[in-house]
């Protein structure tokens, strides 16, 4: 891979960190989490397919990545189940 691309990709990343620390700042109220998620899983798709070289790998590798995000989105949907369902409750 060439180290212009890389520094492209690496340009990309910082430009996403700028923007998870601007929308830090911002009232979003309740959407702030879905925004950092979307902003994180972006900069998680870029490590995977660039950095770690997801991009030529085949097979089992790339089945590997798609197994721990399925696993990731169960848990947090089992997270946020929970979380949501803790106020219908009363104490």
């Amino acid at each position: 891979m060439s180290v212009a691309r890389l520094c492209l990709v690496w340009v990309a990343l910082l430009g996403l960190l700028a923007l998870t620390i601007g929308a830090s700042f911002l009232p979003l109220g309740p959407v702030l989490p879905f925004v950092s998620y979307a902003i994180a899983a972006a900069k998680a798709g870029l490590v995977l397919w660039f950095f770690m070289e997801l991009k030529q790998d085949r097979g089992l590798g790339r089945i590997a990545v798609a197994a721990g995000f399925l696993w990731l989105t169960f848990l947090l949907t089992l997270v946020a189940a929970d979380v949501l369902s803790r106020g219908w409750f009363g104490t």
